[in-house]
């Protein structure tokens, strides 16, 4: 499943970087997300519990950050797996672009599922995950502009 978008959000770039690479702010803005912690300069380990369809999926996996073209761009990928329910891995070139004070985040990501979250069918994956996206920013951009609390 490809995905593809844009943010934009009110604050300058170099804030929006630091938010992107702090592994605190992105905790409370990953929807499930119960720890993300570094373990190497590039390398995060992270434990996420989603609700897929009617599946709840607790996945332990690892985050990578390549290409880092800092503060302008990077390729951020991750696999996580679910025991029996399956796998999950992807990437997502992330890239931002400054617009006066604000920040323009663009997103082209794409995903691999296997298992049980594989024959829930491409049609519930696929909301899911966007539904997960779509919630992932809301809380990044309220963290970010400090608007409100993430949830």
């Amino acid at each position: 499943m490809d995905m593809t978008g844009e943010e934009r959000i009110a604050a300058p770039r170099d804030v929006v970087w630091a938010a992107l690479n702090d592994p605190g702010v992105l905790k409370q803005c990953i929807p499930g997300c119960q720890s993300l912690d570094w373990v190497s300069p590039t390398t995060l380990t992270a434990a996420v519990k989603v609700k897929i369809g009617p599946l709840s999926v607790s996945f332990d996996g690892e985050i990578a950050l390549t290409n880092i073209k800092a503060p302008h761009s990077y390729t951020i990928s991750a696999e996580g797996k679910g025991g029996l329910a399956g796998f999950a891995k992807g990437a997502a070139d992330v890239t931002l672009k400054e617009d006066g004070n604000e920040t323009i985040l663009h997103y082209d990501a794409g995903t691999e599922i296997g298992g049980k979250i594989a024959q829930l069918g491409s049609w519930i994956v696929g909301s899911s995950a966007r539904k997960l996206a779509q919630q992932f920013f809301a809380n990044f951009v309220a963290a970010v502009t400090g608007n409100q609390a993430p949830a």
